[in-house]
């Protein structure tokens, strides 16, 4: 299969798939679920490609993958959510050097909001501004400065208390 030229429209989606993978399994929690949102959106992005103004793909790619996962959220009854701890274990290709570090961290996100976690993955993960990451949820830039700023705190604090080693004092 050739691959597209990088100035065209469709080379432009291929650029953007790492960042959107990233973030379709942020949203989702699961590997399986991100590549399912992926899917989806690129299917629409190329379907509603004559919709496109020509200005941020990146953008407008990442407001429809939002769009397309609350709106899956609201279609999902709250007994179909399987929690990642009930899921089954698929082995990772990575070796991470301290694993547990890697699961605090896990933890740590996956306790923050669906919003606080989008908007702390699309500005520290994904380097977007805060009036890219407004503007692709549809949300104003004081409410992303706020959520960025709820979700930093909270996620700090999550893994302060969590590494807390009680010590027993010798006698």
């Amino acid at each position: 299969m050739k691959t597209p030229a990088p100035e065209t429209f469709e080379g432009q989606i291929l650029a953007l798939l790492p960042s959107l993978r990233r973030y379709s399994r942020s949203l989702t929690r699961s590997d399986a679920d991100g590549e399912d949102l992926l899917q989806d959106c690129v299917e629409k992005v190329l379907a509603r490609r004559s919709q496109w103004r020509g200005l941020n793909l990146r953008g407008w790619a990442l407001t429809i993958m939002t769009n397309l996962y609350r709106n899956t959220r609201r279609q999902t009854p709250p007994g179909m959510m399987v929690e990642l701890d009930s899921a089954e274990v698929v082995p990772s290709p990575e070796t991470p050097a301290d694993p547990l570090e890697r699961l605090r961290l896990e933890d740590a996100l996956n306790s923050l909001s669906a919003e606080s976690r989008a908007v702390l993955m699309l500005v520290v993960i994904e380097g977007y501004t805060y009036s890219e990451v407004a503007a692709a949820l549809d949300i104003p830039v004081g409410t992303v400065m706020s959520r960025l700023s709820r979700a930093r705190q909270r996620l700090g604090d999550r893994m302060k208390a969590d590494n807390v080693i009680t010590l027993r004092r010798p006698k």
